[in-house]
């Protein structure tokens, strides 16, 4: 149970997914309860499978086996890992790893619990994928938020390198916390001495990066995963998941559920199963929110087809809840998060939260409904960064999802809930200061 926030942590009283290793990230957990240290990560582990990751240049074996075992990413962009590691590879001059363990998803707590349980998986990862792309150091970026956290990892890395484990050296940063933070941009932007606010591409992150060299970028969960590939191969992280998404994955359940918390699935799993290992719904369900914050609304009955797209994140919303409010508040949260350097978020997704709070409100009416759809369809492909798309996503989602709610708010008033407590997890939405980019 966690301490905080008082969240079963990844799966208590769930049974093992798949395969020989049970609970594939967090396995070890499950032997002790408790963080391994490294003496116990080794024991179970043993050493660094170097030879599997032999650098660019050579066969490139841990490159061909993260493709075979299609390893896609973990971050809720699902982009293949291999293909990657094989673009950073094949640039020219030292490479450049960034272990992202910033998490500014507010809904997600995964990669928390990873890194708090399994701090040595994630720096092995993030250490194999340095050494098969020819890598001379590894930036691990976490919160300055999570001060505990940051200081077990520094820890963590310190008692690597007092045994002369890694070889490369491993540093740890910390950063401002904000939504777009945990952008690929943003995190080479700041590591460069700028702001952690995302930058317009091209160039990418793996041509031009951190210090103006290629850099692979990985999701810390996406690195942990890569630690087990290069030691039990691509056909054993096949044993689990589907054959078009195989392994396993994290994923943060909450809201009407039994027992929420971060819970290891099988890749590719509807949600009705991973809403399942968290004990099941508490009554009957209004909707689910899937991805996110950047993800989409799905109606219920719910589909035995997994989502597609987002972080690994299920919100159960109960039946009576306003579907509509809760949409309201994220945008506007998601509109005071914007790094606000581009037109899009500037000025369009504060109009679209303007235009949806007077929805929830029941202040709306037909000529605003139709110029919302207008700005949501010119809002995707024109910012920096991917921020103005995932928020009209999730927003358009919400008009088709709770379509019935929109003409009843239009035509007879908010319902009674449009005023009840948030159920999704949404901060205060305070624009940072200036000062709090760096």
């Amino acid at each position: 149970m966690n301490p905080d926030t008082g969240t079963v942590l990844a799966g208590e009283h769930a049974e093992a997914p798949c395969g020989p290793y049970g609970e594939r990230l967090l396995h070890g957990w499950y032997d002790t309860g408790r963080t391994a240290d490294l003496t116990e990560h080794l024991g179970r582990y043993g050493p660094l499978p170097l030879s599997s990751a032999r650098s660019r240049g050579a066969a490139m074996p841990l490159v061909r086996a993260v493709e075979e075992a299609g390893l896609t990413g973990r971050g809720g962009g699902g982009f293949p890992t291999g293909r990657k590691l094989r673009s950073v590879a094949g640039a020219k001059g030292p490479a450049v790893v960034v272990a992202n363990g910033m998490e500014s998803e507010p809904a997600s707590h995964k990669d928390e619990v990873l890194l708090s349980l399994a701090p040595h998986l994630v720096l092995d990862g993030a250490v194999l994928a340095a050494v098969a792309v020819g890598a001379n150091v590894v930036h691990l970026c976490v919160p300055r938020t999570r001060a505990s956290q940051a200081d077990q990892l520094t820890a963590a890395v310190a008692e690597r390198r007092r045994v002369r484990l890694d070889p490369v050296p491993v540093k740890v940063h910390r950063l401002p916390h904000h939504f777009v933070s945990s952008e690929e941009t943003s995190l080479v932007n700041w590591l460069n001495g700028g702001d952690a606010r995302p930058l317009a591409t091209p160039p990418r992150p793996f041509e031009k990066g951190v210090g103006k060299r290629p850099t692979l970028i990985g999701n810390v969960e996406t690195l942990a995963h890569l630690a087990l590939i290069a030691r039990y191969g691509s056909a054993w992280f096949r044993e689990c998941g589907s054959p078009r998404a195989p392994g396993t994955t994290l994923v943060t359940v909450s809201g009407a559920v039994a027992r929420p918390g971060v819970y290891e699935i099988p890749a590719g799993s509807p949600v009705p199963t991973a809403l399942g290992r968290a004990g099941g719904p508490l009554g009957r369900l209004g909707a689910v929110l899937a991805g996110g914050f950047f993800g989409s609304w799905l109606p219920v009955p719910l589909s035995t087809v997994a989502p597609e797209r987002g972080a690994g994140v299920l919100v159960a919303l109960p039946e009576g809840t306003c579907g509509l409010a809760e949409t309201a508040a994220v945008l506007e949260y998601l509109a005071a998060q914007s790094a606000r350097q581009c037109g899009p978020c500037r000025f369009g997704l504060p109009a679209v939260a303007e235009d949806f709070a007077a929805l929830a409100r029941g202040a709306a009416d037909a000529r605003r409904i139709e110029r919302l759809h207008q700005r949501l369809g010119l809002l995707p492909g024109r910012g920096a960064c991917s921020h103005p798309d995932g928020a009209a996503r999730l927003a358009a989602s919400a008009l088709r999802i709770f379509a019935d709610d929109v003409h009843r708010h239009l035509h007879t008033g908010p319902c009674r809930a449009a005023y009840a407590p948030l159920v999704l997890p949404v901060p205060a939405a305070r624009p940072p200061e200036e000062e709090q980019w760096r």
